[in-house]
Order: structure tokens, then C-alpha cells, then sequence
């Protein structure tokens, strides 16, 4: 029986998956075995009550390192627009008022944003990344991918607010982008791709 190696602060197999396949090129020996979600270690979620990214990202990597004994790792994500302040922001799953609503939040964020002119749609993805070990080590980078937000959905991929955003040098939004692509250029993959020589070395990689 392989005995995981590291931990990824999600209950979504999908995500854990997403996650190792972008580690796994840069961390040498990581077998997909080798890491667990905190579904599969039976670690309840905890409270994020941060403000921003990167301190919901390490209460969520915290909390799995010391329920787990194993080196831990979460992301916290959302997207920013610049005439908003940056809203959504951390808010972003819950925009409409109920979690994970992706109709609702892109459609009420358009809607927010309806008198906008195109100049000033900017707006970005962005993601946290953390690393947290036992021994209290701790470690969070950000990774962005920067773009505009569209007027009307478009595609069928992806999910969240990517109908409604296309990335800084593409032409079609994110749910139009063939998903290598998007991963190669957002924000998750950014972020988990610069952690990945410390993971490396926290395994001893």
C-alpha cells in the first residue's frame, strides 16, 4: 500500500488530478498515489474567514497539515476587476448570494458592469498558492492571468466566470480556450508551476 506523500486541501477528485498533473513534470518521483485530498484523508474543511487569497490559501493548508501529519498544499482563487476595487475578489463563488452559483454571479457581474466602456473592462484571475509543512513551514505565491471581461458569454468549457473573460493575448474567452491552453496560461497553473520546485523540496525531490 503506497503511503501519500502530500496533501491538497480540496474534496474535488478532479481538482487533486488538475493539480498533480501540474506538479507532477517539476517535482521528481511524485507518482499520483503519492498525494491524497482531504477528502480521502477525512480532514473536514475549515472556516475560510480570511480577506484575502493568500490567508484563506494557508488557513486551508494549515488546517490540513496539522489533521493530516503530511505537507500540505491549497489554492484560493477568484476574479478581480479594476473598476470594481477588485471585486469579486475572494467573494467571487458567492457573488449572487449562493455558493458556487456560476450563472447567477457572471450574470450578475455583467450586469454591475453594463455601462462600462470596453477600455476599461480590464480585470484578472488570480490565485494563491500555499505551501504549509508540519514543522510550521509556510509558503504562498500568487499566479494571475490578466484580461478583459467580455459583454455576453460564450463557450462551453471551463467554469465560474471564464464565458465572460478572455485572457491578456487570446481572442476567444476562457471557456472557448482548448483546456491544455488554459492551463498552460492561468492563474492555477502559474501558481502551482512556482510552487513546484519547493514542494520538490519539502519531499526531498
Amino acid at each position: 500500500m503506497t503511503v501519500a506523500r502530500l496533501a491538497i486541501a480540496t474534496h474535488n477528485a478532479h481538482k487533486v488530478g488538475e493539480i498533480w498533473g501540474i506538479l507532477a513534470p517539476a517535482v521528481p518521483g511524485l507518482a499520483r498515489e503519492d498525494v491524497a485530498s482531504a477528502g480521502e484523508l477525512g480532514a473536514p474543511s475549515p472556516v475560510e474567514d480570511g480577506v484575502t487569497f493568500e490567508q484563506n490559501a494557508l488557513i486551508k493548508a494549515r488546517a490540513l497539515a496539522a489533521s493530516s501529519g503530511l505537507p500540505a498544499i491549497a489554492d484560493d482563487s477568484g476574479i478581480t476587476v479594476d473598476v470594481m476595487g477588485g471585486a469579486p475578489g475572494i467573494f467571487s463563488a458567492l457573488w449572487s448570494g449562493r455558493h458556487g452559483a456560476d450563472r447567477e454571479n457572471l450574470e450578475l457581474l455583467l450586469a454591475q458592469m453594463a455601462d462600462i466602456p470596453d477600455e476599461h473592462r480590464g480585470a484578472a484571475f488570480v490565485c494563491a498558492a500555499a505551501l504549509v509543512t508540519p514543522d510550521g513551514g509556510e509558503l504562498v505565491v500568487i499566479g494571475r492571468m490578466p484580461g478583459r471581461l467580455t459583454r455576453e458569454p460564450a463557450g462551453e468549457s471551463g467554469f465560474g466566470y471564464d464565458p465572460i473573460f478572455v485572457a491578456e493575448g487570446e481572442s476567444v474567452t476562457n471557456a472557448e480556450l482548448d483546456p491544455a491552453r488554459k492551463n498552460e496560461i492561468s492563474h492555477r497553473g502559474r501558481a502551482f508551476r512556482e510552487l513546484a520546485p519547493h514542494v520538490a523540496a519539502v519531499l526531498g525531490g
